[in-house]
């Protein structure tokens, strides 16, 4: 049975700790094939078997580990759910900052060259800042006890122990101090109460700088969203009324006036206009529209009036796929993330020890037995060697990367389609309707034995039963010319080769010279100096053959698109080979490659073919990409390391590839490279400073150079600092 895919909202993580914890605990039921924990977008994603594993079990699962889960929210309530916990946690802050700064002010005691700074005298009493420290530890500092109890009661230790542990050594050594004080003479104590309810303060803040950068990493989600119309107009019984989209079914004919969103997909049935389709497709240049033309909803009718037969509806719409790729897309993991969950799984106990190991060093061997130095320097440890950053590292690049992609009109299909673009070099495009409009157009008659009108009409009947678009090429010169079809008696097509058909008891052969030469037909010295000619000016020619002898050529050229040249050229400029792969002969191939820049051409290759020859440039040592329209190339574009379908909206191309570029031009190609590029290069600086700073920051606090506030300090801002490299991504140009 296939595994079922579910997503679960998940809330009470702290760091990516908890989510490798959430990994293990749901990889380890029965019935789960796998669970892909999204830190930053606190989501899970589980393949399962319900049969053996419901729901209700997921769910469960995750709260006995000490979180919580729900069915994934939409995007408006996700967001209002964010919106709720961000506000909470600035609640948090402000009362945690209000009791803190007088205890901050007593920090200026604690330094010799602060002497000057006046402080009130009862600051200083003992009781005053066990008043004060207090509600910071168990109030504001709540969530960490039970985060830490939680994980304790797992055997496993995330972010919240370390803070749990940190500030409550400092916090309880402080009552300590003032109890002793109380019940015996002497000075007044050092006291740490200020260390606890400092690290408290700006851990939250971090927190909340993080929640609030986190929301705009979904920004392309939620802009997505809001394209939609909320409602149409649509006749009913001959009535014109206005309804909710929600409620415009298939077939519904639907009003659009002049800059109104095209609330449908549909079919334009009266009308011409032009439609900007801008947010869907990043083309900026509006599309001119008519009767026969399919539109998209979500786009806007710029000048005419529409009117539109309803196709597609709600989750079937091109809108509403994309948002689904997009979504998986973020939910994803880019496979460079295992390196950050191997490093999380194990990252908070070795720290853990290492701190007690601090301890036990300064106050047996560096300290002289000083207590409240050692556990200082134990405290700086544990708090600066969160792992927050790092499980922030990649989730956030991919989110911004993939978000932005898709505003530009580039649709990632995951993380892992995202990291692969990145080692591109070489690109493989299909000639017809990818390098070329795919509209040939009829441009020689070159008879041998019959007329021109006789041969036109022969061939253009027996190719009305074909779909390739050289048939429909000749075809249409034969009806442009006036001639009727012919009636077809019999009709066999052989893919990549030619057709053969019987029609007014005549038996006709069209196709390459192979296909002639296979029935025993053979070119005389001066059709062969007609094919050369015909194909070094890049024409594709069919040859003809009417019972068994050679009777002449037909000849069509498909014009490159504008964007060709210019998307190839981009390509060599960025370091990568380029390749055309045709069922055409080696010379019109060629002559159509030159005038595009290609480096190389793969001639004469069947459609069955096309898959192995990926394979044999993959053989070499190349990582290659495909480019093809999502249909005809299905077997190369599944076998490279990247499909790119030239997708222009259509379901097919948005559903197969792994790369849609909705423009469907080829210039998106190098866009979707450098987009892979810079997302790739932004997660590797996420990832080594996320790594350098635990790197030095432990040590350095190990030796005493960083006190616990500066090491609370940096652990906040290296998380927030994080998410905001991230977020650079959405500011990209291409």
């Amino acid at each position: 049975m296939k595994p079922e895919q579910i997503t679960l909202d998940l809330s009470g993580m702290t760091c990516a700790a908890c989510a490798a914890r959430i990994e293990k605990g749901l990889n380890g039921l029965d019935g789960v094939s796998r669970a892909d924990v999204n830190f930053a977008l606190e989501t899970v994603a589980v393949d399962y078997d319900p049969s053996v594993v419901p729901v209700h079990r997921l769910i469960g699962r995750v709260g006995e580990l000490g979180y919580s889960a729900t069915p994934k929210l939409d995007a408006d309530h996700r967001e209002e759910k964010r919106n709720r916990e961000t506000a909470r946690l600035k609640e948090r802050f402000l009362l945690s900052l209000a009791l803190s700064i007088p205890l901050i002010w007593t920090m200026a005691a604690h330094f010799p060259h602060l002497s000057f700074i006046w402080i009130p005298g009862f600051f200083m009493n003992g009781w005053f800042q066990f008043a004060l420290a207090t509600p910071v530890q168990f109030i504001a500092g709540k969530p960490f006890y039970a985060g830490a109890v939680k994980a304790l009661r797992n055997r496993s230790a995330d972010m919240n122990v370390l803070v749990a542990l940190g500030t409550s050594a400092a916090y309880f050594y402080s009552l300590f101090l003032v109890l002793r004080a109380a019940f015996s003479e002497g000075a007044q104590p050092h006291l740490y109460f200020e260390t606890s309810a400092v690290l408290i303060t700006l851990i939250i803040l971090g927190k909340w700088f993080e929640a609030r950068a986190k929301g705009r990493t979904s920004a392309a989600i939620k802009s997505l969203m809001h394209l939609q119309a909320r409602t149409a107009w649509v006749i009913r019984d001959g009535k014109e009324m206005t309804v909710p989209v929600g409620d415009v079914i298939t077939g519904d004919l639907v009003l659009v006036k002049p800059g109104e969103k095209i609330p449908v997909d549909g079919e334009v049935i009266e009308g011409n206009s032009s439609v900007d389709e801008s947010m869907l497709t990043g083309e900026s240049i509006p599309v001119l529209k008519g009767a026969g033309d399919r539109v998209i909803g979500a786009s806007i009718n710029k000048l005419g009036f529409l009117k539109i037969r309803t196709t597609k509806v709600g989750s079937e719409t091109v809108l509403a796929q994309i948002i689904r790729i997009v979504e998986d897309a973020q939910r994803s993991k880019a496979p460079i993330q295992r390196i950050a969950d191997r490093i999380s799984g194990v990252f908070v106990p070795v720290v853990t020890g290492f701190a007690f190991v601090t301890f036990l060093s300064w106050f047996f061997l560096s300290g002289a037995g000083d207590f409240a130095d050692a556990l200082q320097k134990a405290i700086a440890v544990l708090v600066i060697a969160c792992p927050c950053a790092l499980g922030l590292a990649t989730p956030t690049s991919i989110m911004a990367g993939s978000g932005r992609a898709a505003e530009l009109g580039i649709l990632f299909r995951g993380g892992e389609q995202l990291e692969s673009a990145f080692g591109i070099d070489t690109v493989v495009f299909d000639k017809t309707g990818t390098l070329t409009e795919g509209t040939p157009q009829l441009t020689d008659i070159v008879p041998k034995g019959l007329t021109e009108d006789a041969l036109l009409q022969l061939a253009g009947s027996a190719e009305s039963h074909s779909e390739h678009p050289l048939a429909e090429a000749i075809v249409r010169g034969m009806e442009q010319r006036g001639f009727s079809r012919l009636p077809v008696e019999t009709f066999e097509s052989v893919p990549g080769q030619g057709i053969q058909a019987r029609l007014n008891g005549r038996h006709v052969l069209i196709g390459t010279r192979r296909f002639l030469q296979n029935h025993r037909v053979f070119l005389d010295p001066e059709a062969e100096m007609n094919l050369q000619s015909l194909e070094t000016n890049g024409k594709s020619v069919m040859l003809t053959a009417v019972d068994h002898r050679f009777s002449g050529m037909l000849a069509a050229a498909d014009r490159l698109k504008t964007a060709s040249k210019e998307a190839v050229a981009r390509l060599h400029v960025m370091g990568i080979r380029t390749l055309m792969m045709t069922g055409d002969n080696q010379t019109t191939a060629s002559a159509i490659a030159r005038d595009a820049g290609i480096d190389q051409v793969l001639a004469e290759v069947l459609p069955e073919g096309k898959a192995d020859a990926i394979k044999k440039l993959q053989g070499k040592g190349h990582k290659v990409a495909m480019v093809g329209d999502g249909i005809n190339d299905a077997p190369a574009l599944a076998v490279a390391d990247i499909g790119i379908g030239l997708g222009t909206g259509s379901d097919v191309a948005i559903e197969t590839a792994d790369i849609t570029l909705m423009r469907g031009d080829l210039s998106g190609v190098a866009d979707a490279i450098l987009m892979s590029r810079k997302t790739m290069i932004n997660i590797k600086q996420n990832l080594f400073w996320a790594l350098a700073y635990n790197s030095l920051g432990i040590p350095v606090a190990a030796l005493g150079f960083l006190a616990p506030w500066l090491a609370g300090a940096a652990m906040a801002m290296s998380s927030v600092s994080v998410v905001l490299n991230a977020l650079r991504l959405q500011r990209v140009r291409i």
